[in-house]
């Protein structure tokens, strides 16, 4: 992984060796060689990098606070919070490492959320979408699929890709063993590229609604899809077709560093930080940004914008006793009939 993984090979300098790799004297911020037996990265990791990274990710991050506050939207951007501020927490933990290089707690949480925090944006685009479809579309349907229905399907493949992914990150973590390390590549690389084509797939339901969207302004001879609805959609979805692009750029970044194996001699994109910076940081960051100028919150509003809500915990309780009274009262209401018809059942014996 560009980010800390850090491979061991033979070597023939300092101290103390071992059969496969040589352990190195760390500099005063704990940085070896990334041959060494005790690296944690494959490069000296820039500390202004990560701190600059950190500020940026924390502007965007507390704009989005404010504006699912100022839009009443938390509800729907609570996930993509979560994905800004974890890629907020895995370079202020970076920041951290890069002056503790032999922390590998440290490197491994940085490196795992820094994995898997596109996973939240991506299926923020999901939710959005759906709602979209929800509230633009008068059958709340494409593809002969309800709005409702699709955000809830997509979000269920992107959550299965986030275990997919998480089960390889945990393994490709500084210090383990070659067979592990490359078993959590192949699970990890597995999970991205699931996660890539159900983005395909998903990306036609987004061009199906797009093209429906168009025809029906032109054939209804007016600028809006309903009455009273927004006409800033188009911005929107192409904010969220631009999000899919650079999602879709990082994970062929991702693909590429593993595909290439971890020779340095034959693949050095794992042994530069900047190739993880510029096409995989940079791009979540720009995708944060492009939610922050055109926010779903400004676009969806009013009533309809929003999936209906379901039934609380209390009043789910409150209509489980309720129907467990009526169970037991038409119970009770038959015993009674019962009852009755054994009673005159016996009078009309008494009277024979």
């Amino acid at each position: 992984m560009s980010s800390t993984i850090s491979m061991t090979s033979t070597a023939t300098s300092t101290a103390s060796a071992t059969a496969s790799c040589i352990s190195v004297t760390p500099d005063k911020n704990g940085y070896v060689p990334e041959w060494a037996c005790n690296s944690n990265y494959n490069y000296y990791p820039s500390f202004a990098a990560a701190i600059i990274f950190t500020v940026i990710f924390g502007l965007t991050t507390m704009l989005h606070f404010y504006q699912a506050f100022a839009y009443k939207k938390f509800r729907l951007c609570w996930v993509l919070l979560m994905g800004a501020i974890w890629e907020l927490a895995s370079f202020a933990i970076r920041s951290v490492g890069t002056r503790n290089q032999q922390n590998t707690a440290l490197a491994t949480i940085s490196q795992i959320l820094v994995l898997l925090a596109p996973m939240w944006i991506n299926a923020f685009v999901y939710m959005v979408m759906g709602r979209m479809i929800y509230f633009f579309v008068p059958e709340k349907k494409v593809f002969g699929i309800k709005g409702i229905k699709i955000a809830k399907i997509f979000v269920w493949l992107d959550v299965l890709s986030f275990l997919t992914q998480l089960g390889g990150g945990v393994l490709i973590s500084p210090g383990t063993s070659q067979s592990v390390l490359m078993a959590g590549i192949h699970i990890y690389m597995g999970g991205i590229g699931f996660q890539e084509f159900c983005i395909l797939i998903f990306t036609s339901i987004a061009v199906k609604f797009f093209i429906d969207a168009n025809r029906r302004e032109r054939t209804e001879g007016g600028n809006q899809i309903l009455d009273s609805r927004p006409r800033n959609w188009r911005k929107l979805l192409y904010v969220m077709f631009a999000v899919l692009a650079l999602i879709t750029m990082r994970i062929i970044f991702r693909l590429c560093e593993f595909a290439a194996g971890l020779d340095p001699s034959k693949n050095p994109i794992p042994y530069h930080e900047a190739y993880f910076l510029v096409l995989d940081a940079l791009p979540m960051f720009v995708a944060l940004v492009l939610f922050n100028a055109v926010h779903p919150g400004h676009v969806l509003q009013g009533e309809g914008s929003e999936f209906p809500k379901g039934p609380t915990r209390k009043e789910k309780k409150e209509a489980k006793r309720i129907a467990k009274e009526e169970k037991k009262a038409a119970k009770e209401e038959k015993k009674a009939l019962k009852r009755a018809q054994k009673e005159g059942k016996l009078s009309m014996e008494e009277m024979v």
